[in-house]
């Protein structure tokens, strides 16, 4: 691992520690969930919330996407093994995965407190930490070759005891239903046998909803249509994915997920082979030898009452 980043993981801890005592002014508490919101998401699965980020900081990041995609970073990603776009890949749906660890603007959204704030109370917990993000761009004008397959986060979260990690999509832009937003699948949270769905990169639209349909499921898609400024979040649980993006310009969001402060690490094996997730070789180990997933250094809270 390089010095340049080491010092970019070990001040993911440095930043946090200095927020002795995490705070929100009064207008960003206006902007937590209501008691009739929460029950919204409880049965809905999805949340959406009025313009809660800073126009700048969104402008912000526009422009830290412009310079990773001109090969420019803060820091390297010191192992293999995770998607990372990079200039001369021809891949119509462009994912660069951790981008904290690799662009110091995304890591500054990464801890906001709002986002960690409303997060706690959706998740009913007192402790938030990041878990991972990414920064996922759809080509324009690419009708067959942008979509997003039908899949659930918590399929890819099976190293994780908790099941109430979230998922934050946060654009850059104002998104319209043209431009293929985050198409979620009403009230699929509470649905059986959505814990192994890995359809990212398929184009499983037509098949699965045919399977759900069969078993008796309403499969009800929503578009989420969302201004520059606001957030949507839904359940780990929730089936979720995207069409194609049929506008003239890029689609660009941010998306990131959070653990609730419960959350620890398990063993999971699928079909004899063991899962690992990226991070796990990053973080400190516990006495047992297994991953942390409280090491402030690579899981930073990002919001407490404690």
């Amino acid at each position: 691992m390089t010095n340049k980043t080491l010092n970019l993981l070990l001040s993911f801890a440095n930043e946090n520690r200095q927020l002795k005592k995490f705070h929100l002014n009064e207008k960003q508490q206006q902007l937590l969930p209501s008691v009739e919101d929460l029950k919204f998401f409880q049965e809905h699965g999805w949340f959406v919330t009025p313009k809660i980020l800073a126009e700048d900081l969104i402008d912000a990041l526009f422009i830290a996407s412009e310079e990773l995609y001109s090969g420019n970073k803060d820091a390297e990603i010191p192992i293999a093994g995770c998607r990372n776009w990079q200039p001369g890949d021809r891949s119509a749906v462009r994912n660069n995965e951790y981008i904290s660890f690799q662009n110091l603007a995304f890591r500054q959204l990464s801890l906001q407190p709002i986002i960690g704030a409303i997060a706690a109370r959706l998740m009913n917990t007192d402790t938030v930490r990041y878990f991972q993000d990414q920064l996922v761009s759809k080509e324009p004008n690419q009708p067959n070759t942008t979509k997003v397959g039908w899949h659930t986060d918590c399929s890819y979260h099976s190293n994780c005891t908790s099941n109430k990690l979230l998922t934050a999509w946060i654009p850059l832009h104002d998104v319209t239903e043209e431009q293929g937003p985050l198409v979620v699948i009403d009230r699929s949270h509470k649905w059986s046998k959505t814990d192994q769905m890995r359809g990212f990169n398929y184009d499983n639209h037509a098949e699965i909803e045919r399977e759900f349909k069969q078993q008796g499921q309403e499969f009800h898609k929503i578009p989420i249509i969302l201004k520059k400024g606001q957030i949507s979040f839904h359940h780990s649980s929730l089936i979720h994915g995207s069409y194609e993006n049929r506008s003239k310009i890029m689609r660009r969001v941010v998306v990131m997920n959070v653990q609730d402060g419960e959350n620890r690490y398990q063993t999971f094996w699928n079909n004899g082979k063991q899962i690992h997730h990226f991070l796990d070789s990053l973080c400190r180990k516990q006495a047992n030898g297994l991953p942390d997933y409280t090491d402030p250094a690579i899981f930073p809270i990002i919001w407490s009452e404690k």
